[in-house]
C-alpha cells in the first residue's frame, strides 16, 4: 500500500514560517528511514504540500502525520488517501513492487 499525504496549512503560511525547520527535520527522518518515496510543496506553495509514503499501515501513516511539527503547533493538518497500486510505470514498478504495484 502507498499512502498519498496532503498537508494543508489551517494558518497563514507566515505562521507556518517558524516551525519549518523542525518539519524539513521530520521528513529528513522519514525519507531517511524509506518510508516518505517522495515529498514537496504543491503550487502554489500556500495550498501545503505532498508526501508519498510507503512500508507502514494506515494506522502509522496516520501517527506519523499526527507527529509533523506543523500539526503538533497546530498550523497544519492532514488528508490521507491510501492506495493498492495497481499499475505503475515501467521505471517505477520496481520500486513499488514490494507495495502491490
Amino acid at each position: 500500500m502507498l499512502h498519498l499525504l496532503r498537508l494543508e496549512y489551517t494558518e497563514s503560511e507566515e505562521a507556518a514560517g517558524p516551525h519549518v525547520k523542525d518539519h524539513v527535520a521530520f521528513l529528513d527522518r522519514h525519507h531517511a528511514a524509506g518510508t516518505f518515496l517522495v515529498s514537496g510543496q504543491t503550487v502554489p506553495s500556500e495550498q501545503g504540500g505532498l508526501i508519498v509514503a510507503a512500508g507502514v499501515d494506515r494506522a502509522t501513516a496516520e501517527q506519523i502525520a499526527g507527529d509533523d511539527p506543523f500539526v503538533r503547533a497546530g498550523v497544519g493538518r492532514y488528508t490521507i488517501t491510501t492506495i493498492f497500486p495497481g499499475r505503475a510505470h515501467p521505471a517505477l514498478a520496481e520500486l513499488l513492487a514490494p507495495f502491490g504495484s
